[in-house]
């Protein structure tokens, strides 16, 4: 199947997560497409049904499309669908991080936050199945883990007591909202 992103650390988690499944995962740089598709939706679920139908035009394969992102609840959601542009075009990770960190210390509000992955597979333009996954966590004070990718280094799983950035890829593979949505998928899927 290919996997309509062109973000590296997001593919290789995909991979690894539906490779027991039997699926082999490529990226929209594997196959050479150059096109995006615009995220004018206004939740995750919108945003990965766009792109999963979007890609399936271009390609025969099956076409699965994620849209993900970290909701924190005293930001009264943000940055949400809006994670990745959070800091602005041509921002760093670290750019949308530290953002995030001001705000929230600007709020004194309490540091509960989610991740969301909102999935969608689609091919030769049918929407075939959705499903969507959460982890639920706390922000934290400051960076930590060199691990993953984006918000992973304040993103702290209460029961593990660590970051997503300071787990192994095996561990945070087996309770992040990818891991959650992926397995929503297959169950549907079957």
């Amino acid at each position: 199947m290919v996997l309509a992103t062109r973000n590296r650390g997001k593919l290789r988690e995909f991979q690894e997560l539906l490779r027991p499944q039997g699926w082999e995962v490529l990226g929209l740089s594997d196959l050479a497409i150059g096109r995006d598709v615009d995220e004018t939706g206004r939740s995750f679920g919108e945003n990965a049904r766009l792109k999963a139908l979007g890609y399936s035009h271009v390609t025969s394969l099956p076409v699965l499309a994620d849209d993900s992102g970290l909701e924190v609840f005293a930001l009264g959601g943000r940055p949400g669908i809006e994670s990745a542009r959070y800091a602005g075009s041509g921002a760093s990770d670290s750019d949308r991080v530290r953002k995030l960190l001001a705000e929230l210390r600007a709020t004194g509000g309490p540091r509960e936050a989610r991740f969301v992955c909102a999935l969608a597979m689609a091919q030769s333009d049918v929407l075939v199945v959705e499903a969507e996954g959460e982890c639920r966590g706390m922000i934290t004070e400051e960076p930590r883990g060199v691990g993953g990718f984006g918000y992973d280094p304040i993103f702290l799983v209460p029961e593990l007591g660590r970051t997503f950035a300071e787990l192994d890829e095996d561990v945070k593979n087996r309770v992040s909202h990818r891991f959650r949505a992926v397995a929503a998928l297959m169950a549907k899927l079957r």
